[in-house]
């Protein structure tokens, strides 16, 4: 048995940037990180004792014979290369809900091609980790997927995604004193809106208005620039919420599905009890609510906003690792 761990990120700035329609021709980055929030991926091979040859347990519980009869997108396409004659049982866990916002899709295919190779015995880089399950999401699945949350999971770390126009990436880790990145940590509060939504679906609507939204997504380009000049030269960090606020409203232009009136007042309640900015966290539509708040108001906020799921996170840099295997 194999189990793998694979980080949920949290996205500050540039998202819409890194949506292939995007960057093929103008590039684009994202300044994001990954948190202690995880998926975990365990598989094994069966014994040769019942009478289905593949067990997946996600939100569902399948029991196949062959890998077509099984219903889950990602496992069933990743399996048709995978599938070897034996029998397999695929299991996954996360700490919050999928489609809300942090990645979690990406997380499990990264997760999920890292046990995968790990139960054949290969040792596999952040970097084909990465290029894998983007490629799959995008070719193989046909989702209208960016390329960060794939990175972002594979990598982990507090860091600066530049994507190229010829579809290559790097990734430059922010290089913060502890000081300063525990200073920033303490300013970020997240929210579950209670709404879920599946995230390609927005993203189609925001990826169809590109053309007609140029000048805002330039605009959200560089405020990863402005974002990252901000953190390292040790200004106010009231500055970074105010940020955040301005690429909120260039985001819900992006699209009327990026944002609801239930979703606009939670936001609007938290910046009348102390919030100086955040955002919806992935394509919109529902999800994670990412706050930034002085520490003196945050209790403030957690009251105004009582009704809805507070979830303390901390900053993580290990990215997807196997955590546990016995052959």
């Amino acid at each position: 048995m194999i189990i793998s761990r694979t980080p949920f990120r949290v996205s500050f700035f540039g998202g819409g940037t890194d949506y292939p329609a995007w960057v093929e021709k103008h590039g684009g980055a994202v300044l994001s990180t990954s948190i202690d929030k995880y998926c975990y991926v365990s598989c094994r091979h069966l014994p040769p004792f019942f009478e289905h040859n593949y067990r997946i347990t996600y939100s569902c519980l399948e029991h196949v014979k062959t890998v077509d009869e099984i219903q889950h997108p990602a496992i069933r396409e990743v399996l048709k290369v995978y599938q070897d004659g034996k029998g397999l049982e695929i299991h996954c866990d996360a700490d919050l809900p999928a489609r809300s916002g942090l990645g979690s899709s990406s997380s499990f295919v990264v997760g999920l091609l890292h046990s995968l190779e790990g139960l054949r015995g290969r040792r596999v880089t952040p970097k084909w980790l990465a290029g894998e399950s983007i490629r799959y999401e995008q070719q193989v699945l046909g989702e209208t997927v960016g390329y960060q949350d794939q990175i972002a999971a594979a990598y982990g770390g507090l860091n600066i995604l530049h994507f190229k126009k010829d579809g290559n990436f790097t990734v430059e880790p922010l290089i913060l004193s502890a000081e300063r990145k525990k200073e920033f940590g303490s300013h970020l509060m997240l929210f579950f809106t209670g709404f879920s939504r599946i995230a390609s679906e927005v993203a189609k609507s925001k990826v169809a208005n590109f053309s007609a939204r140029e000048q805002q997504l330039h605009a959200m380009r560089a405020m990863v620039d402005e974002a990252v000049e901000l953190l390292v030269s040790g200004r106010a960090l009231t500055a970074f919420g105010e940020l955040l606020h301005q690429a909120w409203q260039h985001k819900r232009s992006l699209s009327d599905g990026v944002s609801t009136a239930a979703i606009d007042e939670i936001y609007e309640t938290a910046r009348a009890n102390g919030a100086i900015g955040g955002k919806l966290l992935g394509a919109g539509g529902g999800g994670f609510l990412l706050l930034f708040v002085q520490p003196g108001k945050q209790d403030a906020v957690r009251s105004a906003l009582n009704h809805l799921i507070h979830v303390p996170f901390r900053f993580e840099s290990g990215g997807s690792q196997v955590v546990y295997y016995r052959g």
